[in-house]
Order: structure tokens, then sequence, then C-alpha cells
């Protein structure tokens, strides 16, 4: 990370740091000054009905880039340097991490098929037509320097979702299926879109044949099946290592600590061994909450779920906030100078193709999805299509890392036409960040029924536990085990492929309760020795195994 006001800064430093170091410490002091604004802000903002976090680092970072042109004399707009590796490997973990962690698992995994079809399926939908589109479009335009795998890198810049911006406006309480598919598909669809730009990087299309396609396909699958086995590996090793050996009766720091180091872990065994890193440590958080997090004493987990919240949090207005001080960088903005009406042009037809790419697979799967339930609350009606269409349409950090990866080398531009993807990248994200990400609570207001319809849609779901400490602490904790209580057992075949989100849930649980958790801990499964969870709670889970088994 390289630091643009040196020069600037430095005049201030004293005789004990070097001027770069002391520019360094200032820079940092100012970014983390303008984070703590963020969040006062935002609070300020959180009964707006327009406005979230994102949008208010979005526009704080913007102010902020004015302000250092001004003091620069018009020679830079931000405090740092955008690095790749800042966000791949230390923004984006705890991010994805404590969605997998937080995630209502019922949702999920009930829909689990419909968010794998969007995610990966339709990711792949919306890259062809971006990308077939630029192709054809900007080689008419005659825009220097870009070539064949420029094009398709574009089709998965802009196929990558931003699902923490859109999550920010949903509510997963109020809007349980809307909330699990947006969620769900974006993880998949970041992982996806990652997939297919690293193939587009490291690929010669020269040589694209019909086996070569099959080949993409079949490392797709690989890469997904691997990298889910590793993050459920990870979680249920952490798991094991907290039941067995119970670091809470001496110190609740050392679990805390082998919690978030394992789900790091993860992570960085999955980008060292060319897996997805966002795949693998989503499903370790899914599988932490699931077994690891009832190991683990009362207090660590008030200060887990606290803990993985926060990161998350910080790492989200942070990324926001750059992008919005880098939206005004002069060294990428000068090389479009001298036609910015080329540089408004390709923002408006990326922003087209986004809408239509989105739109092309969004409807026809959702009637596909339908085709496969018999339940009609569990279908997705053509509301909630128009809602999952638009809450997809932002563009935020994954596709400005993206671009930034294939257009600039170390975070700088020295060719026009890479000069105005990485422009027009910022002033998709800017627009759809802010624009759409504006309308989009009030017409979650307006699609969705009202209170009353509402809030029988939402006593038809089985309740979230609440907290026994604090609300935070049973977000997303509704165990696989409290699936469908009253599901009756599968007796046919013919009710298996009536029902299987339900008979797979029942077999699993039986599973569950048989092998797994009997080996890994979980709900009803820590043994009470002093400095466990507390009696009572252990007392809960007992009486609610033996409604189990006489139900």
């Amino acid at each position: 990370m390289g630091i643009d006001l040196g020069l600037l800064l430095g005049k201030m430093g004293s005789g004990t740091l070097g001027t770069s170091e002391y520019s360094s410490v200032v820079s940092m002091n100012l970014f983390v000054a303008l984070l703590c604004a963020c969040i006062v802000i935002g609070h300020l903002l959180e009964e707006n009905r327009w406005m979230n976090e994102s949008i208010t680092a979005l526009v704080i970072g913007l102010c902020t880039g004015v302000v250092i042109l001004l003091v620069s004399g018009g020679t830079s707009s931000h405090l740092l340097v955008f690095s790749e590796d800042l966000f791949f490997i230390y923004l984006l973990p705890p991010i994805i991490f404590n969605a997998g962690f937080q995630v209502k698992k019922k949702q999920f995994f009930r829909n689990f098929m419909t968010i794998v079809l969007f995610g990966a399926v339709g990711t792949v939908i919306s890259f062809t037509i971006i990308a077939f589109a630029a192709t054809k479009i900007f080689q008419r335009m005659n825009i220097p320097t870009l070539e064949l795998g420029d094009y398709l890198a574009i089709g998965a810049i802009f196929s990558a979702t931003d699902s923490v911006c859109t999550l920010q406006v949903l509510n997963q309480d109020q809007t349980p299926l809307l909330y699990s598919l947006v969620f769900g598909e974006g993880v998949v669809n970041d992982a996806t879109s990652i997939v297919i730009f690293n193939a587009v990087q490291n690929f010669d299309f020269s040589q694209l044949t019909t086996a070569v396609v099959f080949q993409l396909i079949g490392n797709f699958l690989y890469l997904f099946i691997t990298s889910t086995l590793l993050g459920a590996g990870a979680g249920l090793l952490s798991a094991y290592i907290i039941k067995k050996l119970y670091f809470g009766r001496h110190s609740t720091d050392r679990e805390v600590a082998i919690m978030i180091l394992m789900a790091y872990l993860s992570y960085i065994l999955a980008e060292l061994f060319y897996l997805s890193g966002i795949l693998t440590v989503f499903f370790c958080g899914i599988v932490m909450s699931h077994y690891t997090w009832h190991n683990v004493t009362e207090k660590s987990r008030v200060t887990t779920k606290h803990a993985f919240a926060t990161l998350s949090f910080i790492a989200e207005l942070f990324i926001f906030l750059y992008v919005g001080m880098d939206a005004l960088d002069i060294e990428k903005w000068k090389f479009v100078k001298d036609s910015p009406g080329t540089s408004v042009e390709v923002s408006a037809i990326l922003l087209g193709m986004v809408l239509v790419g989105r739109a092309a697979f969004v409807f026809p799967l959702s009637l596909l999805s339908n085709l496969t339930k018999k339940n009609q609350h569990e279908k997705i009606d053509f509301r909630q299509q128009v809602l999952i269409w638009w809450a997809g349409l932002m563009r935020g950090a994954v596709s400005v890392a993206l671009a930034y990866n294939q257009f600039t080398k170390e975070g700088h531009t020295a060719k026009e036409g890479n000069a105005i993807m990485i422009t027009s990248t910022i002033t998709v994200v800017l627009f759809s960040t802010m624009v759409f990400g504006l309308i989009t609570q009030p017409l979650v207001r307006l699609l969705l029924p009202g209170p009353k319809s509402l809030n029988r849609m939402i006593s038809s779901e089985p309740t979230t536990p609440k907290s026994f400490i604090v609300p935070l602490l049973g977000n997303g904790q509704d165990s696989v085990d409290d699936l469908d209580h009253n599901v009756p057992r599968p007796s046919s075949l013919r009710m298996l492929l009536s029902t299987p989100s339900h008979t797979v849930h029942y077999y699993w649980r039986k599973f569950d309760n048989a092998f797994m958790r009997p080996v890994f801990g979980g709900r009803g499964f820590v043994p009470f020795v002093p400095g466990s969870p507390t009696e009572q709670s252990v007392h809960q889970s007992a009486h609610h195994l033996v409604d189990e088994e006489t139900s």
C-alpha cells in the first residue's frame, strides 16, 4: 500500500520518523477518522428510508476526495493507493465469513438449488451476454488497446454483483425468502465471477473448442466442490478441537482466537491451492455456527458474534469509503479528458448491458425454479422476481478489484483504453450503488405485501431464537436441527419426489443427531463442566432432545 500525499504531509514530520513513515501515520489517522465519521453519520441517518451505510461511505469518500484534490493542488484524490491484495486477502474474508456465520441456514439450504441456479448458471448467462455485447459494440467504437481477452474480462467484471450494499437494505426477518435468495446468489455469484475472470486471464481463446468448454465447466464444478469441502472441514476441525480440549476452562480468549484463526486459515489455504476462498470461508462460517459456536463458553459466544460482525462492518465501510475517494483519481481521468463523451457513452452502454444481462436470467430461471416447487408459498412470484432483478444490479468492490487487476499495473494506468474502462467501471459502481441503492428500499416497501400480509408470511416461518444476552447472538442461529419439526417421516419414493427439501432435512437431522453432533458437538451435545455454557442452556437443550425423541 502506497501513500499519495507523502510530499505534502511529510513536511509535518518530526525528527523521530522519516518522511514516508510519518506520512503513512498521518494518512492512516485521517482514514480511521473518516471511518469513524461514516459510523456516526450512518447512525444519524439510520431512520432515513433512502440512505444506508454503503451510500453514506461513498458520499463521504467523494467529499474527502474533493478536499484532498484541493489541498494537493489537483495531483491526488485519495490517501491510500488501491491494492488488490488488501482487498482479497484482508477485507473480503471477514465480510464473507460473517455472512455465512449469521445466515439463516433453513432458508439458505431450502432454496439451495435456486441459489446455485441464479449464482452459477445465471452468472454464466450474464457473462456471455455482456462479453458478446462488449465485443460487438466496443469494437465499432474503436476504443484503443482493447483485445478479445479484455472484452471477455469485461463480461466477468460486470457480472459480479454487490450483495454487501443490497443486504444492508433487505432484512432477513421481514423478507426471509428474498434475503436468502439475494444473499446466497451474491456469494455464489462472486465466486463464479472470479473463477470466470481467472479462466479468461489464463486461457488462450484462439484454441477454443467444445472440449475446452466442457473442461472449463468441469474445472468450475471441481472448484465449487473442493472449496466447499475445505471450508466444511476447517469448521469441523475447529469444533472438534474446542470440544475435546475445552479451552474455556482456562481462557475464553483462546476459544475466540482459535475460531478466528481457523476461519482465516481456511480462506488462505483455499487461495494457496487455487480454490475459491469465498466459497471456502462462507461454508466454514456455516459449519462453525452449527457446531463450533455451541461448544464454546457463554462469554465466547457473545464475543465471537460481536467480533465477526464488527470486523465485517469495518471492512465494508473501508471498501466503499475508498471507492468514493478513488472515483476522483486524476491520473485515470486525465487519459479521457480529450474524449469525455466516449467515457460517458461507455458507462451508459455498460449499465445497459448489466440491466439486460441480469433480466436475461432472473425471470427465465425463476420460472424454471417455480416449476420444480409444488408449494405455492415457496414459489417466487413476479414482484419478488423484480426485486431480485433490481437488487442484483448494483456493482461494487469485487468489480473494482477485478477491473484494476485487468486494466492497471499496481494501481497505475498507462493506456487510454484501459483508463476508459477503469473510469467507466468506477462510474457504473457509483451510479448503480447510489441511484439503484437509494431506490431499493422504497421499491421493497412498494412491491412487498403490507404489514398484515407480511406478518402472516413471517409468522408461518419458525421464529429465530433470541439471545439470552443480546439480540445479535440469535441472528441466523436457526440450526438445521430445528428445521421442519412437523415434517412427517418420508414413507415412499413419491413423498421424496414431492417434498425433496423437507425429506433431505429430515434425514439430515437424523444423521446429524446420530453421528455428527456426538463427535463435533453442537446444541444439546456439550458436556456440562466448570466453565462451560450455562447450566440453564444445557437443561433447555436436554428438554429439547427429549421432546424430539418423544415426538
